[in-house]
């Protein structure tokens, strides 16, 4: 091992979007900057296995499913066979592209770049100690004055009885298949579940879904839940809510979920198995007892709105410690870390905090569903008064024009002066739509000034100034 000495100001474990965002800032205010990164391929779970490759295969299901609609446009089209080593391949070479960018960045030289796991072995009042078992054999130590955690997340996989011998699908699996299977079980009803089961049931797969939960995409209001459910059976997809997973079995036609529902114990046969629970913070092997840092009960790192843990010169961001697993929030993580590092090494305090009021959330399935803000389930939660109005697609007229009628738009506002609270959308274009209100929200709007502000026609945009100019009037009456 290495003389130990402090080497860096500021050590970043992950070289993800949050690692990366972090060290990027820190270098930027003069803080000498490591990255560790001892992934077999660098360039971090959205670029590599989770929004970017996901969002080019479901472009392909989108497509699909259009030339399944355009008979009722006048156009005399059929869907042929779909090529899913073609799919799969056009994936790769976006991918690849994107992975290659961000590589060139984390080996440019602003900072030092550690190919390596690293975890903490020790720590001072003044510095932290890293051990880093690197790549190509061999330990380096790193002592760092401020330290990053980034480490991301890894998908969780249930104790279920029989699916580790039956075997199983993952995300990572679907998104890197050349061979898709004719049928598949998808475990869970979150934002990777639906959009997994969006882009199967694109390509012609039959889909069945089993949500523990009694609607779809837990913590969301059930009303926008609904419009996706109701697609989904619309489509043909099979939804079950509210089941309990008992066993998984091999038999001759394939594997089957043996689940509960409504006190009944039922059984569902397909091809593959895809578990689609969720993600869980990748934290193992990080030595975070060694220097105090403590996990809150889901599982990730406790953090503060400074991004510090319960070890002050040791912060975090990403999925290890976020209220959404989305790439906007870990950059902001990792930024408002750096920032406040460097304050810390400065003599000063942290000071720089992270603002949640807009926070965005966006589901890539068809139709979509987006949310900005605060929705009527944590209001309520919260004791938080507000007003709502919503507004459906099917009586909008470039949305009836495009032929997609499905969902609603939904506005919160401040009872007594109109401030924007929330917004959502289930319906088409629903992750560009939630734009709108999500800069309206960081501007501070009215209600007023939203439904005052020009909106061309015919577009999608100008369906917001219908539940905007409901809340204004409901805003006047109670003055």
């Amino acid at each position: 091992m290495k003389q130990e000495k402090v080497d860096y100001d500021f050590v970043v474990i992950g070289g993800g979007s949050a690692g990366y965002a972090a060290a990027r800032t820190a270098v930027d205010l003069g803080l000498t900057t490591a990255v560790i990164d001892g992934a077999d391929e660098l360039g971090g779970l959205c670029i590599l296995r989770g929004c970017m490759p996901s969002k080019a295969l479901i472009e392909s299901a989108d497509l699909a499913l259009s030339l399944r609609q355009a008979a009722e446009f006048g156009i005399d089209a059929q869907i042929g066979k779909v090529d899913t080593k073609i799919i799969r391949d056009r994936k790769r070479r976006l991918i690849g592209d994107f992975a290659d960018y961000r590589r060139g960045q984390l080996e440019d030289g602003r900072f030092t770049l550690v190919r390596g796991m690293g975890r903490f072995v020790g720590s001072s009042a003044e510095s932290l100690s890293i051990a880093v078992k690197l790549r190509g054999g061999g330990e380096q130590i790193i002592a760092a004055r401020t330290g990053l955690i980034a480490t991301g997340s890894v998908i969780q996989v249930p104790e279920l009885p029989g699916l580790k011998d039956a075997g199983y699908w993952t995300s990572d699996t679907i998104l890197d298949a050349a061979e898709i299977p004719s049928s598949f079980i998808v475990l869970g009803g979150g934002a990777i579940a639906l959009e997994m089961a969006h882009y199967l049931d694109g390509i012609g797969r039959k889909v069945t879904v089993l949500q523990r939960n009694t609607q779809l995409l837990t913590g969301m209001d059930a009303d926008l839940a609904n419009v996706v459910e109701h697609s989904f059976l619309r489509r043909g997809i099979d939804v079950l809510c509210g089941t309990k997973l008992l066993s998984v079995e091999v038999s001759a036609e394939g594997k089957t979920v043996v689940f509960e529902r409504d006190g009944k114990t039922s059984r569902v046969c397909a091809a593959e198995v895809l578990v689609a629970l969720g993600r869980r913070p990748a934290l193992g092997g990080l030595g975070l007892n060694e220097i105090g840092i403590a996990i809150n009960d889901a599982g990730q790192v406790m953090a503060s709105a400074t991004q510090q843990t319960s070890a002050p010169r040791v912060f975090v961001a990403g999925d290890v410690c976020s209220p959404l697993e989305v790439v906007h929030l870990a950059i902001q993580q990792g930024e408002t870390a750096a920032r406040n590092a460097a304050k810390i090494l400065r003599g000063g305090s942290a000071s720089h905090e992270m603002d949640y009021r807009c926070k965005l959330f966006g589901v890539f399935t068809q139709p979509q569903v987006a949310v900005v803000g605060l929705s009527e389930g944590e209001a309520n939660a919260r004791s938080v008064a507000y007003l709502s109005a919503t507004y459906p697609f099917n009586d909008h007229g470039k949305s009836i024009v495009m032929g997609k009628t499905e969902g609603f738009v939904k506005l919160l506002a401040q009872p007594q002066t109109g401030v924007i609270l929330g917004g959502a959308v289930a319906g088409p274009e629903a992750t560009e739509l939630i734009h709108e209100i999500s800069v309206a929200m960081h501007l501070g709007a009215t209600v007023f000034q939203l439904a005052a502000a020009p909106h061309y026609h015919p577009t999608l945009s100008e369906i917001w100034t219908y539940p905007a100019d409901e809340l204004a009037e409901k805003v006047k009456k109670r003055d």
